[in-house]
């Protein structure tokens, strides 16, 4: 069965169009794309909801830094798994593939609007964390799905180390110390030890703790080594090959 277009669910999602007799037919016998729109408008909801709060303090800094690592990790995850048919614009960062043809006004619009309702979820998320951390004093504790300790990597000298913990929230908690201090900045990536495949999470900062969204569709029982590498400033997406850090996740 030929699913709708994922950006026409978003727009129905955002009431940007209406559901005209074609897709009503075709939603009536597709519980796939029930259940897409659903969530999409659950996610719409949710953001719609959050503006009627007041009087709270902005969302953590993490959270921005979060939609920013998301796009990226998007841009460089290998395909996991192939639910619709379509190619997909960006493509794996690994690709030789010629870039397709010039997009119309609207396929412009369509991105847009799908990454609008996906940084309005972020931010809820955020905004709705704070207020349970204000309301209740001493937040619970989260769910570690898998956890990993890293060890100094290479020529890393011993005393650097850090821990690893994939909270039940679908986000990487990383905690480091004594790492050498490097002329750009730390990079967090997943690697596949069969295959050494492996797609970037985030940037660790200048801080020793770090929270960054993992994507949706990573398998951890795939790519189950946390690497922490240091880059340059240097305009390449790829692993640098200096690895920091590195240990395997288990739980």
């Amino acid at each position: 069965m030929q699913h709708l277009e994922h950006d026409r669910l978003v727009f129905l999602a955002l009431g940007e169009s209406e559901v005209d007799t074609s897709d009503r037919t075709h939603l009536d016998a597709c519980p796939h794309c029930q259940a897409e729109l659903e969530s999409l408008r659950h996610v719409a909801g949710l953001g719609a909801a959050s503006q009627e709060l007041r009087e709270l303090p902005d969302p953590p800094e993490h959270v921005w830094q979060g939609i920013m690592a998301e796009i990226t990790a998007a841009k460089e995850l290998p395909r996991l798994a192939a639910d619709r048919q379509r190619p997909d614009p960006a493509g794996p960062v690994t690709t030789d593939a010629p870039p397709g043809p010039r997009r119309s006004r609207s396929g412009r619009w369509s991105r847009l609007a799908t990454t609008a309702v996906t940084a309005v979820a972020a931010a809820t998320v955020g905004v709705v964390g704070t207020v349970a951390v204000l309301r209740d004093g001493t937040p619970a504790e989260p769910t570690v799905v898998a956890s990993a300790p890293l060890a100094a990597y290479g020529s890393t000298p011993p005393a650097a180390q850090g821990d690893a913990r994939v909270l039940g929230t679908g986000e990487l908690h990383l905690h480091v110390a004594n790492l050498p201090a490097v002329p750009g900045y730390y990079e967090v990536w997943l690697i596949n030890p069969r295959n050494m495949e492996m797609f970037s999470v985030g940037v660790l900062g200048d801080g020793s703790d770090v929270l960054l969204p993992l994507p949706p569709n990573v398998d951890l029982g795939q790519y189950s080594i946390v690497d922490v590498s240091a880059e340059e400033f240097d305009n390449d997406t790829a692993h640098s090959g200096d690895s920091l850090l590195r240990g395997s996740l288990t739980g």
